[in-house]
Formats: C-alpha cells, structure tokens, sequence
C-alpha cells in the first residue's frame, strides 16, 4: 500500500479545499469530517501537488481565483484520464457576478462538473451537495475500476491465447517425434488437444467445491503424457484443494509446462520432469510442492520477467501466504512453494 492510499488519499472519496483568506479552509474541512468525510486544505503552493493525488471533490474560493490558480487546475484537468470529471464546488461572494465567473472558468475548466453557491451558504446545504458530487465522483472510481479490469482481462486472454497456440504447436511436435504412422500421429494429437480441452473445461468450468491435487497435476499434464512416455513423474499424497485452490495451482502448473515445452525438460526427448509434493506433519501441516525439471537444454536466467511468471508469484503468493523460489539452475529450471495446508483446502466450516 503506498503512502496516498495508506493517508487515505488518491482514491477518489475525499474533497480538497482552496481557500486561502480568513478561517474558511479550517472551517469548512472542520464541517465536512464532522461529517465522516475525509477533506484537506491546500495553499496556492501545494495546490498542484495536492491535485496529483486524485481528490474526489475540489472546492474552491471566489477570493482564490486568481489566475496561477485557475492555470494550475486546467493543466490538472487535461491531464484527466478519459473516465475522469472532477466536481468543483465554486463558493462565490453575495456580491459577485455569477454568471461571469461561471462562463470564464466553463471555457478554462471545461472537463469539469462545476457546483456554484453564492456566501453564506448553510451548511446542510452546502455538505449535501459535496456528498453529492462525491458519489458521482466514485461512480467515476468504479467505471476507472472496470475499465482496468477490462485492459488487465484483454492482457491475460491475449496471453492465454497465445500459450494455448504455443502449446498445441509443441504437442504435435511431441507427438510427431514418436509417430511411426500418419494414423497414429493424427489420433495421438487429437488425444492431446482433446486433454488439453478438458483441462480447461475442468479448470475454468467445473461444478463442485473440492478438487484433488493429483487430478490438478494430471489434468494439466495430461496433454504432455502418452502410454508409453515416462518425461513427467507426478508423486504425492492425495490432498483436497478447495476449487479456488486447484485453479490458481492448474493456471501455475499450465506456465510452468509451457515454459518447459519451449524452452526446458519437455523440449527435448530426453528431458524429464518431476512434479512431486508432501506435507510437513504438525499441529498446522504445511504443504511443499516442487517442479523439478532435468535433460532439456541448459537454462539461463532471462533477460526480463514474463507475464506468466508474474502471475505465478503473486497468485501463489497470495494463495499460500509465502512467495515461490524460482531457480534457473543451469541444468534445469527449479521451482518450489510451500505455505499452510488450511489456506489451499476447502473450508469445512461452510459446509
């Protein structure tokens, strides 16, 4: 958490004041956090930075309106992502000509949702209204939340597309290196990307609440395995994994192997992989579970961190409560996680 989220700020839901003259800044974030609401008062000069974190609401004075602060809250305004419209509640003198003041600051301000009240303004009604403009300000914050869902659902599809084009390519050139018949390799491929189907119908579809570790291992690794090939050994004690649980090790286990058909133990026909897993007897067991990968290609260390791998450390970080230990060791990629056993199992208590 960073230090504006931690101060409560930069998520849309507190209201920034400008009000440089008399008692008016302290008076009137005074009012509003009597009323649960989370406000700041800025001075001319942190104005911009206090903008950059992102307030829900900003209100100013008519006596601040001068023209550095009205540039400084443009050049804000533009820089606005698409989704953004700030609310500014204006608070004008009795004396002064609202509708002069509001035609120049629409033509300054013009991605902005300006509220004017003429002093004094009761303080229901004034309170009222910011808690207004705020709840249309956080109806901004959940179209910015989807829309960053939506970008981040458009990277992971394309990825996943990508990998799923990956490994079909890698299963027919598995599978052509022991063919011995055109009938045989086109029955043995259609087997694997049949496999490869029901892992994701089991994985992303499947009805049900538990799921066994072993049926994870050999759905995800199914599509890698003929009758007669030993390159995978799937060793461990059977353990229940809650449906959440078995997804998040499926996708994991997925990354791994395509990682090790294009680049690691599956890419050669020698190589060997050993996906194997135990639990630590005590008061509260802890499962380990480690790829173990051997004969492929001699592996180094890449350059950047891809997708897959990103997601892997902080999905199962998340999972287990203690990051994975991924080595690039020269002879073959190792990778491990351990964590609680009662964070990965269904919880009993629903039931």
């Amino acid at each position: 958490m960073s230090d504006v989220e931690r101060n409560g700020l930069g998520t849309l839901d507190w209201v920034l004041i400008l009000a440089p003259y008399r008692k008016d800044a302290g008076y009137t974030a005074s009012l509003l956090q009597e009323r649960g609401l989370r406000a700041r008062a800025a001075s001319p000069e942190d104005l911009e930075g206090l903008l950059a974190l992102s307030p829900g609401v900003l209100v100013v004075t008519h006596e601040a309106l001068n023209p550095q602060a009205i540039a400084t809250v443009e050049s804000f305004l533009q820089s606005q992502p698409n989704w953004s419209e700030i609310p500014i509640v204006v608070l004008l003198d009795r004396g002064a000509q609202q509708s002069r003041i509001q035609a120049a600051l629409s033509a300054a301000w013009p991605r902005s949702r300006q509220i004017y009240y003429q002093r004094p303004v009761a303080a229901l009604e004034l309170i009222s209204g910011i808690q207004s403009a705020l709840l249309t300000r956080i109806r901004q914050r959940d179209v910015r939340d989807y829309l960053e869902r939506e970008t981040e659902l458009r990277l992971e599809l394309n990825h996943r597309v990508k990998n799923i084009l990956a490994t079909v390519i890698s299963i027919f050139d598995m599978t052509r290196r022991g063919a011995i018949s055109a009938e045989g390799l086109a029955e043995d491929f259609k087997g694997r990307l049949r496999a490869l189907s029901d892992v994701h119908s089991a994985v992303f579809a499947a009805g049900g609440e538990t799921v066994a570790l072993t049926d994870v291992a050999k759905s995800v690794l199914a599509p890698y395995l003929s009758k007669q090939q030993t390159a995978i050994t799937i060793d461990g004690p059977e353990v229940l994994l809650s449906r959440d649980a078995g997804t998040t090790l499926a996708l994991s286990l997925h990354e791994l192997a395509t990682n090790a058909i294009k680049y690691g133990g599956l890419s050669r026909p020698e190589g060997r992989i050993r996906l194997e897993w135990n639990i630590t007897a005590s008061s509260e067991p802890v499962l380990t579970l480690r790829w173990i990968e051997s004969g492929g290609p001699s592996v180094v260390q890449p350059s950047r961190v891809g997708y897959g791998t990103r997601y892997m450390r902080a999905a199962l970080t998340s999972l287990f409560g203690e990051a994975p230990d991924l080595v690039f060791a020269s002879d073959g990629l190792r990778f491990s996680i351990r964590g609680l056993l009662s964070r990965l199992a269904p919880d009993e208590r629903l039931g």
